[in-house]
């Protein structure tokens, strides 16, 4: 049985959010003390942001705190005193988070990094809200058996796989012909080349539509999230890779579209706030209030929608390619991508070289298969060694 926000239990619902000073984790909690009768806090975890997870524990009642960066310790410890709150530090107390008792769990750590705990979580045999796309980019085949193991229900965050979700009748599955991920184009869509090149980290952090943390803003902006999220779509509703297809629809009001044999396409809109695909997978199978924006599509007047332009947005080729690669390939793109991604925000390459470096990276491993998740470990962080040794070969932003 699925709890509901204790509709179909007395007791309130029990959650551990992954992750809960990032925007995901943020807007969950939000969603959470609106009826906060309803839930019970478990566990939250942070990667560093001591003073905001100490806030959240002492709001929520949190039964666990965990900082993974072990050196915060003490200064979550002292911030939780005199609260019944326990305290955790580094990757094995994240773990241990994960692996608590909670009826349903936002996996909202970004990157790589968020693969061991959502495993975890998993394995628990619970719903879990997948937040976290890397998971099915790096260990998409081990993820899905360990679901198929455990029982455990994988429900998508991403406004467009949730998007996907709502609409994918998975009984129909022979009717469906493709699925259609939308994207806003990011904030360089009518940026030229040239342009793009130049283009600051403040630049390509400034999405027009979402409010969205530095490394996934990026991502936006070179459409690697588009890319990501076309193998995650993969995995989530086992669609091959050429009957998925990206559209550019700046509007950000459609999230995706399921098309069908018979002509039918069936859409989900919103407006571009992530509480309403939270709210959909806290309260699934049922449906929950939120406090998003209603849309009104009389004033917003006309919908948009334009075919992504290979030339300047390479990474949705390249995360392609990784997909029809299989084995390596898609967990050497993902770590690649953090790596290039890390070095611009450091203005250490040009935004361009992002892709160039994923790309140069990611041929190095189209053959290298992955048995087991010590393989992802493993070419997850000789991927990331490779990729720091092609940003020599880029020259240096200025």
């Amino acid at each position: 049985m699925v709890l509901n926000n204790g509709s179909e239990s007395s007791r309130p619902r029990c959650i551990t959010i992954l992750g809960s000073t990032g925007s995901i984790g943020c807007n969950t909690l939000d969603l959470i003390q609106r009826d906060p009768e309803a839930y019970q806090v478990e566990a939250l975890t942070a990667n560093s942001r001591v003073d905001v997870l100490a806030k959240q524990a002492i709001e929520t009642n949190a039964k666990f705190a965990v900082v993974a960066d072990e050196s915060k310790f003490f200064d979550l410890k002292q911030a939780l005193s005199g609260t019944s709150t326990e305290v955790g530090a580094g990757p094995s107390a994240v773990i241990e988070a994960a692996a608590r008792s909670a009826d349903w769990v936002m996996a909202g750590i970004v990157g790589a990094a968020g693969l061991h705990p959502t495993l975890t979580a998993v394995r628990r045999g619970v719903n879990v809200a997948l937040a976290n796309k890397e998971c099915l980019v790096c260990a998409g085949d081990l993820m899905l058996a360990e679901v198929e193991k455990s029982g455990a229900t994988l429900l998508p965050v991403d406004s467009e796989h949730n998007a996907i979700f709502q609409v994918f009748e998975f009984d129909q599955r022979p009717a469906i012909e493709k699925i259609i991920l939308t994207a806003s184009g990011g904030p360089f869509w009518n940026t030229s080349l040239r342009d793009m090149q130049k283009a600051t980290p403040a630049e390509a952090v400034a999405h027009p539509n979402w409010d969205m943390g530095a490394k996934i803003s990026v991502d936006s902006a070179t459409m690697m999230n588009k890319g990501l999220e076309l193998i995650e779509a993969h995995y989530l509703f086992l669609m091959p890779e050429d009957k998925i297809d990206v559209l550019v629809h700046v509007q950000s009001i459609i999230h995706s579209l399921v098309a069908y044999v018979d002509g039918s396409v069936l859409a989900q809109l919103g407006s571009p706030d992530m509480r309403t695909p939270i709210a959909y997978a806290l309260g699934w199978p049922n449906r929950i209030q939120a406090p998003s924006p209603r849309l009104n599509l009389a004033s917003i007047g006309n919908l948009s929608f334009e075919s992504p332009d290979a030339e300047r947005f390479p990474a949705i080729e390249l995360a392609r390619q990784a997909l029809r690669d299989g084995g390596a390939a898609p967990t050497a793109l993902n770590a690649a991508n953090e790596i290039a991604v890390a070095a611009f925000l450091d203005k250490k390459i040009g935004f361009l070289d992002i892709a160039k470096t994923v790309e140069a990276t990611v041929a190095k491993y189209s053959r290298t298969k992955i048995l087991a998740l010590d393989d992802v470990v493993a070419i997850d962080k000789e991927a990331r060694i490779r990729a720091k040794e092609c940003l020599t070969l880029c020259p240096i932003a200025i």
